[in-house]
Order: structure tokens, then sequence, then C-alpha cells
């Protein structure tokens, strides 16, 4: 693995390039671009399935979103859905500039929400030439099923008194633990297996610091993943779920988007038994989803 750094708008990126044993520069590959969920980082699950498929013979970026991680970018802690696709562009632009990629063979794996910007990119990125989802879900339709109008009210209200001078309110992703989420009322399975991947020593990662810019709800309220995926998601597509079916909406979500599609070459893959967060790290749920991954990825780059 390298760790790297690209150029992004006025901030760096900061990703790890994983690479194939017996790496040879002088070679071209086959490459896929990993997309993390809200709330990650490179080292996460996008790291782990990008590890995965290195050892597969791919070369796999993860990257740190805008304004998160490692990469720069301000105001931090930020979640744009806009600048999220954006980051996938300029992922593949760096890809271009390696000499050892086939710049007519890059994929894109996108994972929870990091799935429904993976699809939204390659509607307008027509250099990715197969995209895949797991658990991916269209952020937005979860942020709209709360009581939006009343969060739209409040974002207002607090982006008017930061203009006034006022710190940014950051608020957190999940709550920090599974008596937090109880107090809350945010109680089920799947915020609790949440609690359990990112804020435990199974998946917790330094930098995936539990933060979120609340006037980025605002943002994630009105983006729409999967807007235009019946006339511009062509490219082949693979999505995968889990049935053990949660909250979050994922499996919801991902047969949604595997209808909407315009994609003449599209199928879609339920994991049998496995949760939203099985799917993230769990060595059997993983290993299915990439006994499927890498077949269709060979066969469509």
């Amino acid at each position: 693995m390298r760790k790297v750094k690209f150029k992004n708008r006025n901030w760096d990126t900061a990703a790890n390039l994983h690479l194939p044993d017996n790496f040879n520069e002088t070679l071209k590959y086959t490459a896929i671009v990993c997309v993390h969920p809200g709330s990650s980082v490179k080292e996460q699950t996008a790291g782990l399935y990008a590890q995965q498929l290195a050892q597969q013979g791919f070369i796999a970026l993860a990257y740190d979103a805008s304004f998160q991680g490692e990469s720069g970018g301000e105001p931090r802690y930020l979640e744009d859905p806009a600048a999220r696709v954006e980051d996938i562009c300029y992922a593949v632009d760096y890809l271009t500039t390696l000499n050892f990629i086939d710049e007519n063979r890059i994929g894109l794996l996108g994972i929870c929400a990091g799935g429904g910007y993976a699809s939204n990119a390659a509607m307008k990125e027509r250099r990715i030439k197969a995209v895949a989802t797991v658990v991916g879900t269209n952020a937005s339709r979860a942020f709209r099923e709360a009581n939006f109008l009343e969060t739209l009210k409040t974002v207002s209200i607090q982006r008017t008194t930061e203009a006034k001078g006022a710190e940014p309110m950051i608020t957190q992703w999940t709550p920090n633990s599974d008596e937090e989420a109880k107090q809350m009322g945010m109680d089920e399975f799947d915020m609790l297996e949440a609690i359990d991947y990112y804020r435990t020593s199974r998946g917790n990662y330094p930098t995936s610091n539990n933060k979120l810019l609340f006037t980025s709800m605002s943002n994630l309220i009105m983006f729409d993943a999967f807007h235009f995926a019946e006339f511009l998601l062509t490219q082949p597509l693979l999505v995968i779920v889990g049935d053990k079916v949660g909250a979050f909406g994922s499996y919801r979500d991902g047969f949604e988007l595997y209808n909407k599609a315009a994609s003449k070459n599209k199928n879609i893959h339920v994991v049998k038994g496995a949760s939203h967060y099985d799917l993230y790290d769990q060595p059997k749920a993983t290993k299915e989803a990439l006994d499927n991954l890498v077949p269709f990825f060979q066969e469509n780059l």
C-alpha cells in the first residue's frame, strides 16, 4: 500500500493506493475507486474492500472525503453530497495520471452512503466503466424520513447564528454508546450495530471521530443520489445487500437502485443472514460480497 495525495480543487485529498502482490510499474492495471460511508474514513470498510480487491490483482484507491479524515477542505466535518460526488471525479483524475493504470478500465465501488454517491457520480463520469454498491444507501431518503422540515428550519436558524459570529455547531453521526442510544430513543439494531462498528475497537479509527457539521443536514436532505438513474446510469451495475433488514434502508435502496438504473447489464445479490454492518467487515459476509464483486469487475473492466 502507498499513502498518496492528489489535488482536489484547492486542497489535497489523502488516499491509500492498494497494490497487488508482485506489482510491476511497467504493466497496465485495472483500477477501482472505493468510496467510504458517511462518518467513515479510508482505513475502515472501504479500505478493507480495497485491500481484498488488490489481492485479486486490481489496484484499489480508498480516500478520505473532502473536509474529513486526513483530507483538506474547510469547513471541517462538512458532509456535502455534491462535493462527495466530485471527490470521485478527482480520484479518477488522479488514476489517469498513473502510467501503470489503464484509464479505460476504471471501476467504482461504494459502501453505504458511498454507494449512493458512487451511483450518482457514475451518471456523469463516463470514465467509470462499471459500478458496484455494497449496502448502498440514498442518504437523502433516510434523512427525509425524519422530521425534515423541522430540521431545515433549525439549520436555517443555526446558519443565521453562525453568520453573526457563533461557533459552528458540531453534532454526532451516531451516539457514542448503546446506553446513549437508548436514552435518545435510537436503539434500533442498525444503530446499535453502527455503534459497535464505529465506536468500539472493532472498527474505530482515530480520524473517524464521529463529528458532523450540523448545517450539513440541509445538503443531505436536498440531495437525491438516484435522481436520473433511469436515464444516466447506463454502466454495468452490481448491487449487493444483506437480507437482515434494518432501519437504515440499504435493502430497500438497493432494490430501488437496481430497478431504476438504465443499465442493461445489472444484477442484485442478496447476502443471506447478513445485516448492513455485517457487510462492512464480517468475514463470511464480506467474502460472499467479494466473491461477486471480483468476477463482476473482471468481466466488465
